[in-house]
């Protein structure tokens, strides 16, 4: 088993980056959504609510952040100092508490407000910390997380992709790709669900320790066409006949980083070391 592809999404919701190496931080990979798109009330903004985000293409740069999106100008967004304004903000409106975050400022609102339609602010995750209630992860990592749904990283096994391309096949629907998932990690050379018997064991990927928190519950942004922003219903529909455990649709492992340091594409991957 070998590590296959490596993705980050700086801005929370936005489209994808694949990297032949990336640093594996206590709270995640380096540059992996330490930023999220808000409302007015410091609610975080993603693809459930709005498909668009699928063409903001944002990259990190040294001193922030680029957002480039088809018919927009470029916008290079500094990494607010210390002294930046702060509000509390919220990735969700259920099951989390407000964290404190820096603004980026009335260009980088302007930005994002013309691509998304609607007025939305851009902040900055200056020190990862807790967003999710304390008890509302099965392994919990404390402050040790970005704007991540719940864990600093998301593992996907190609093999179980195939085998969900092979459901979809059966039922005469279209397959997907794995951008549906939008894993951190994604790995080769495993069997199809493989992924399930590792949940609560630790891993090793390359030199770099990992503990494997529990399988993902997926949601509406796995049928939303990662280059398009078109949503059908899959590959929810078919998720729902096959991996429907205790009513959550399965697709993917959480993983929690034991040691920080770089992780490259071609990495063995062991269990239990």
């Amino acid at each position: 088993m070998r590590l296959t592809s490596i993705h980050t999404y700086p801005v929370k919701g936005c489209h994808r980056l694949d990297h032949g190496e990336a640093l594996v931080q206590p709270w995640g990979l380096a540059g992996d959504r330490r930023w999220m798109v808000v409302d007015a009330d410091g609610l975080g903004v993603t693809q459930r609510e709005t498909t668009r985000l699928v063409a903001l293409r944002a990259t990190m740069t040294a001193g922030g952040l680029s957002l480039r999106a088809d018919g927009q100008p470029d916008l290079d967004v500094p990494e607010p100092t210390g002294r930046g304004e702060q509000i509390a903000v919220r990735t969700f409106r259920n099951r989390t508490v407000p964290v404190p975050a820096v603004l980026a400022g009335p260009a980088a609102d302007d930005w994002l407000g013309a691509l998304l339609g609607r007025p939305v602010r851009l902040v900055w995750l200056a020190q990862p910390t807790r967003h999710l209630a304390i008890g509302d992860r099965e392994y919990d990592t404390g402050d040790q997380v970005s704007f991540a749904d719940a864990y600093p990283l998301l593992l996907a096994n190609a093999a179980s992709l195939d085998a969900l391309n092979g459901w979809l096949a059966d039922a005469g629907e279209e397959p997907v790709p794995m951008a549906r998932f939008r894993p951190n990690l994604v790995i080769g050379g495993a069997t199809p669900w493989a992924e399930d018997e590792w949940v609560g064991r630790p891993l090793r990927i390359g030199d770099r320790r990992f503990r494997a928190a529990g399988p993902c519950g997926r949601c509406v942004v796995t049928t939303t066409d990662q280059e398009t922003g078109v949503r059908t219903q899959e590959p929810l529909r078919t998720l729902g006949r096959h991996r429907n455990v205790r009513q959550k649709l399965l697709f993917g492992l959480h993983l929690v980083p034991i040691d920080d340091g770089p992780l490259a594409v071609g990495a063995p991957l062991t269990i239990g070391s």
